[in-house]
């Protein structure tokens, strides 16, 4: 019993496990050593899908299973029940041990042997899961290819996703589709990079058996080399290959259609709407932009292991506050999402309006299920390539098998405890000069976090 003149805030009884510990590492200061070991011996059925993914949201260290948890097969042998398999497989993205608690007197290397099968029963491993392997939580900078030349690590990374290219060459032959059979569409791949899009659009050429004229835009010069070894090894010098930037580049003819990869993990933060309205200019008012639009996601999120990430892994020119107002591109495991995404920001191309304007500002809220830490936000982005032709990373309609984006997150400098029913409101806005585009955001509700990385002050996008 805790002496009443000395109140203990971890002897006080909570009506929910989750917001007992929450409090207790809340005085902890979310530490980062700090981790937590769930005892299933109470669980005899399956917890609410929304609890689970909550505590898949917290450092899980261990599960502890009662050998008195487990049945009994056909061959006498111990066996986990489809409940508690459930939740096993529920934790697998995270790196957590299992304990056996042995409260039956049993044999201890049966059910040893039972959860080392279990495991691998369980784990699906695919292209996907190969990919993203090791990444798991690790934190990277967002690209920015408009003023840094992408290093051919990069450029190799990305061409391993056969569903992008393979989703953009259906998109091409629908647009090449479109034109008379009698006439040679003009195709212009802007951003070529080492030639993806261009053998996508030869492809189309050859399954339809039609003539195409096609240009590559690349201006990264060492990406233009693999331009031109492929223009003279594999494409029997049909492409004209154009080292320049799109936004200044004067071609000799106008294109009918203009394809593009400039899309990052919130869709416009590789200044595509930038690229594209600049290059628009050689594309027949008539012509088609694969892309055609892309829209990006924002929803709640809780990872103290985000959180930490950031705080602990800080360069030393770096001060705290310049590292909570950057954007980080993750494949995040060790997560709660708290509320579902909503849309934010669209942009169309091509945008014929008379006065182009890519600075956009919007205002969302969510609803929380359950009780939680809200420690920054994580965005996502779909894209419609043409007509049904469509990409997305977006949780609830993610392309099969795609790798090519992880999401994206904007954090919170401080985690903010938010209860069952309550809303979160936050405001973002996406800004530019002359110079640069930057993104701020703000929490509203259900406290006032002032605007983050105000004017660019952080974390910005360099325009040339």
């Amino acid at each position: 019993m805790t002496h009443p003149s000395r109140y203990s805030p971890v002897a006080e009884t909570e009506h929910d496990t989750w917001d007992w510990w929450n409090k207790f590492r809340t005085y902890c200061n979310y530490d980062k050593r700090l981790g937590l070991v769930l005892d299933l011996s109470d669980i005899k059925h399956l917890l609410p899908e929304n609890e689970l993914k909550r505590w898949i949201g917290e450092p899980i260290r261990a599960i502890v299973i009662p050998t008195s948890h487990f049945l009994t097969n056909q061959h006498g042998k111990p066996v986990l029940s489809k409940v508690h398999q459930e939740i096993i497989k529920k934790f697998m993205s995270l790196d957590v041990q299992y304990v056996i608690k042995n409260d039956t007197d049993s044999d201890l290397s049966l059910y040893n042997r039972y959860i080392s099968f279990l495991g691998k029963k369980l784990y699906v491993y695919d292209t996907v899961t190969d990919f993203v392997d090791g990444f798991e939580d690790f934190l990277q900078n967002p690209l920015q290819p408009l003023t840094e030349h992408l290093e051919t690590t990069i450029y190799e990374i990305f061409e391993k996703d056969n569903i992008k290219y393979t989703s953009y060459e259906n998109a091409v032959y629908k647009a090449i589709e479109v034109f008379p059979k009698d006439e040679t569409p003009v195709v212009m791949v802007v951003g070529a990079g080492r030639g993806p899009l261009v053998q996508a659009v030869i492809n189309v050429s050859l399954a339809l058996d039609r003539k195409i004229k096609v240009y590559a835009v690349e201006k990264n010069p060492f990406a233009v080399n693999t331009l031109v070894h492929r223009n003279k090894d594999e494409w029997d010098n049909a492409v004209t290959i154009v080292n320049g930037d799109m936004r200044t580049y004067k071609p000799p003819e106008l294109a009918d259609i203009l394809v593009s990869e400039l899309l990052g993990s919130f869709g416009d933060n590789e200044l595509s709407p930038e690229c594209l309205d600049g290059a628009q200019r050689f594309l027949k008012k008539s012509g088609i932009s694969i892309p055609q639009s892309y829209t990006s996601y924002i929803a709640p999120l809780q990872s103290t292991k985000i959180y930490n990430e950031i705080r602990t892994n800080r360069q030393v020119d770096k001060t705290l506050q310049f590292c909570y107002e950057t954007p980080y591109v993750t494949h995040l495991a060790n997560f709660y999402e708290i509320a579902s995404p909503q849309a934010l920001f669209t942009f169309k191309h091509p945008n014929w309006s008379e006065h182009i304007n890519n600075q956009r500002y919007k205002k969302l809220k969510f609803q929380t299920e359950l009780s939680c830490l809200l420690t920054g936000f994580v965005g996502y982005f779909d894209t419609v390539l043409y007509k049904d032709v469509t990409l997305s990373i977006h949780p609830e309609t993610h392309t099969p098998n795609m790798v090519s984006w992880f999401p994206i997150v904007f954090p919170l400098e401080n985690p903010v405890y938010v209860e069952e029913g309550q809303n979160i409101e936050v405001a973002f806005w996406r800004s530019e000069s002359s110079d640069k585009v930057w993104y701020e955001w703000c929490l509203i509700n259900p406290v006032n976090s002032g605007i983050i990385n105000p004017n660019g002050r952080s974390f910005f996008m360099r325009k040339h």
